[in-house]
């Protein structure tokens, strides 16, 4: 991502936090599920979810250590991943340059992995919450945003739909309720939760969550783009599988060239609304680009 060293060392901080999790957080667990949830939670990746959580916090005035609560939506992010590449949903071999989790470890345990890494997710939030001292309303709010998040109204509706619609011939609108709900909700859910953890106002949250919607819907965007111009090796996944699947893409409804305008378009949407509220910073408007400048 542009932006130099800065990024890369919150994303340093963000893998120490992430290893902790998996020495600290995964006893008990019987052995080949840990191991599974290990091997999907460290697999290498931009960490956009807790670098927005982040900054978004700090964006609302936040100033204690809130690395732990960001790690918080990349797990959820993680166990989705898990899930959405099993046989029996995308069905893919390759994640982030190596083999999925099932590859390596079976079908079984990477849906026991996935669904282990929900509580995990939540036992993440607690100890964060209580670490940075939050007040009991505000902890009660960021619990909820991530879990609805990740749920019906989010995540796997999206999910559910998304896989529904293959080999139909679905309508921009909803392509983009899909997006934003598979996609966009847990990116949502992390700026919202910066703020809520940071005290913001009804305003501020507002703000805030419109630029996560816009640049995750971008996000989304230039991977459907991604998917028909860039290669397997440069991705880390297998290219072209949106057509294999037949699914709706952005490309196919927009082209390519009108499908980059509209994520641009989302970007800029999204940074005006920071903007009105003066929580834009270097920060965030560097996440938002790399979503559109982004080459795997």
């Amino acid at each position: 991502m542009g932006g130099g060293a800065d990024f890369e060392t919150e994303r340093g901080e963000i893998e120490d936090r992430l290893d902790d999790i998996c020495s600290t957080y995964l006893a008990g667990l019987p052995a080949p599920i840990a191991a599974a949830v290990q091997y999907g939670l460290r697999s290498p990746g931009k960490r956009l979810r807790p670098l927005l959580l982040l900054f978004a916090y700090r964006a609302a005035g936040g100033t204690r250590d809130a690395t732990l609560l960001a790690c918080a939506p990349e797990v959820i992010h993680a166990y989705s991943l898990m899930h959405d590449d099993l046989p029996c949903m995308d069905d893919d071999d390759m994640r982030r340059g190596r083999p999925t989790v099932h590859k390596v470890y079976g079908s079984r345990t990477a849906i026991l992995a996935g669904v282990a890494m929900i509580p995990l997710a939540a036992r993440v939030v607690r100890d964060s919450a209580r670490a940075m001292r939050l007040a009991d309303q505000a902890t009660t709010k960021v619990f909820e945003t991530l879990l609805e998040a990740s749920g019906a109204k989010g995540m796997i509706g999206g999910q559910l739909r998304d896989l529904a619609g293959e080999g139909l011939s679905l309508s921009l609108d909803e392509r983009e309720a899909i997006h934003s709900a598979k996609t966009g909700a847990i990116i949502v859910a992390s700026v919202r939760m910066g703020a809520l953890a940071a005290g913001s106002d009804a305003t501020e949250v507002a703000a805030l969550e419109r630029y996560g919607r816009s640049v995750g819907l971008a996000f989304q965007i230039m991977d459907d783009v991604l998917d028909v111009t860039s290669t397997t090796t440069a991705m880390g996944k297998t290219a072209g599988r949106d057509a294999v699947l037949g699914k709706s893409t952005y490309p196919a409804l927009l082209g390519v060239d009108g499908a980059r305008r509209r994520a641009h378009a989302l970007i800029e949407d999204g940074l005006q609304s920071l903007a009105d509220r003066k929580l834009l910073t270097q920060e965030l408007s560097q996440v938002a680009n790399f979503m559109v400048t982004r080459t795997s």
